[in-house]
């Protein structure tokens, strides 16, 4: 499967598929295809792993293109300024993301519903405790809000990151939350009271755009409605 990936600011990946080939992607993705892709609408794996998929911040049901001739092309675009991430998980026990990373992958890959494995984690954790396990062998596209930067944490080194700016991390990666210490820092200074603690040994994918807050600040801006 060859691939490209089109523009800088909002980018889409354009994927080149022969007869047989496919992809799948959450419903209402595909951003433009040739004709000779046809389209299989359904819940790839059942209704429970779809509901998990909801749960975790894509759909309930997934579309699965295929090319019924050689060099066919389809096109899927990020939603938000950024990049697009391709990972070859061949050779890989999986990764965990958070929930709306996924773009989309081929059939070979497995889009489930994780929880974090301390509750306390997904409690405060700030995007919920559902997180998306991806498994299989082949490629996934991931999105990623504004530039990833990626970190190969050693046995027991550890980093602390804004929720919002995790977006995937190998299964080995240890994965909870720590508070932020002082009173004085947990109300003036911004930065909200917890933190993602990651812990390797294992690859972290972060991303230097935090959208929620990035909404926010939107949201902030607009003007009041006059009724």
């Amino acid at each position: 499967m060859n691939y490209k990936i089109i523009g800088s600011i909002i980018p889409a990946v354009e994927i080149n598929l022969n007869r047989g080939e496919g992809i799948f992607t959450q419903s209402g993705a595909m951003s433009w295809k040739t004709p000779d892709i046809r389209m299989d609408t359904n819940t790839n794996g059942g209704l429970f792993k779809g509901l998990g998929r909801v749960l975790s911040g894509d759909s309930l049901f997934m579309n699965t293109y295929t090319a019924d001739s050689d060099n066919q092309t389809i096109a899927f675009s990020s939603t938000v300024p950024g990049n697009i991430l391709n990972l070859n998980m061949s050779g890989t026990s999986g990764i965990i993301a958070q929930k709306g990373a996924f773009l989309c992958a081929e059939p070979t890959i497995e889009l489930k519903v994780a929880f974090t494995k301390k509750f306390s984690a997904g409690l405060f954790g700030g995007e919920g405790f559902i997180l998306q396990d991806i498994s299989g062998k082949g490629n996934v596209f991931l999105e990623v809000d504004g530039t990833e930067v990626v970190k190969e944490l050693q046995p027991g080194e550890s980093i602390l990151v804004d929720t919002g700016n995790v977006v995937a991390f190998e299964k080995s990666v240890q994965y909870e939350i720590e508070t932020v210490k002082g009173i004085k820092n947990i109300f003036f200074g911004g930065e909200g009271l917890f933190l993602t603690k990651l812990t390797g040994p294992g690859k972290v994918i972060l991303q230097t755009l935090n959208f929620n807050d990035f909404a926010g600040r939107i949201i902030a801006l607009v003007p009041p409605s006059r009724n």
